[in-house]
């Protein structure tokens, strides 16, 4: 079971908000997305900005990745809630900071992030020794994925109701799951009531990656498999779009890297553009 000597936040997340962070810092205005809060959640020693995964122009393509597919789940989200869906489920929420960032947005839904229960432990420590505290609409929900507990059955349990539209996101998770728990995924959130929007992020085989970037993915899935958290589930658009609606969506997009583009990063002074390899299933019941 986990305590307060394992209470930890995944080493992934804390680097997602320091990128995150980063941005704001070192690229040029406009940003993309602001945020400093997870930075400040984190609390990384001084010489962070030092680390190899955090050299500006090395990782630059990952780190506006990262950035633009927050931006367009927080724009996602913010436009649904403007629509009265009153529910959001994050899984595999890390750092995220919606809630603190965007309280006008954030208390007119319930939120349930869903993590590790020690990632949820510290999260929970950290959000009140920072002065935010955890708000009535923001849920912490524990889900042992080890033990075998269902990230259904535990938001259900803290309130979450099925029969109401809700934005279920889930951004860096498919690649760790198998073909067959994605495909789970995808049939339990299609089950949810008519209005709902499923937005997840996807790999692309090695081979539908841009040659550019190829070299630098390659890397990357070699360091995940060196740390075991290998990368398991590619998928291309077509297939990712076929599973989708072959489980029960009723509209089913794909948002493509050059989507993404020519949406948050055109004509900026700076040229920061997200690397290629990480696409967008958007499905709605």
């Amino acid at each position: 079971m986990d305590d307060q000597r394992t209470a930890a936040p995944d080493s992934t997340a804390v680097r997602v908000a320091l990128w995150r962070a980063q941005h704001v810092e070192i690229d040029a205005q406009p940003s993309v997305l602001k945020d400093e809060i997870g930075l400040q959640l984190a609390a990384p020693d001084v010489n962070w900005r030092e680390r190899p995964d955090m050299n500006p122009r090395a990782i630059s393509g990952y780190r506006a990745a990262i950035v633009g597919r927050a931006r367009l789940i927080e724009d996602l989200v913010v436009e649904q809630a403007s629509q009265g869906v009153t529910q959001y489920v994050i899984l595999g929420a890390g750092l995220d900071t919606f809630a603190q960032r965007r309280p006008e947005a954030a208390s007119r839904m319930r939120i349930y992030e869903v993590d590790r229960p020690a990632a949820q432990a510290w999260k929970r420590q950290r959000l009140i020794e920072c002065g935010y505290g955890v708000p009535q609409q923001l849920q912490l929900v524990p889900v042992d994925f080890e033990a075998g507990q269902s990230w259904w059955d535990q938001v259900t349990a803290a309130g979450f109701d099925a029969s109401r539209p809700a934005v279920v996101a889930s951004t860096g998770v498919s690649m760790y799951l198998t073909r067959e728990s994605n495909i789970a995924t995808l049939r339990q959130v299609a089950q949810l009531a008519h209005g709902s929007t499923f937005a997840m992020t996807f790999l692309l085989p090695l081979d539908l990656v841009d040659t550019e970037d190829r070299a630098q993915h390659q890397m990357v899935y070699q360091r995940a498999k060196a740390a075991g958290t290998p990368f398991v589930s590619f998928f291309s658009p077509a297939e990712m779009l076929s599973l989708a609606q072959a489980e029960g969506f009723r509209k089913c997009e794909h948002v493509s890297t050059r989507m993404m583009i020519d949406h948050y990063f055109a004509n900026r002074s700076d040229g920061l553009r997200p690397s290629s390899g990480e696409e967008f299933l958007i499905a709605t019941t």
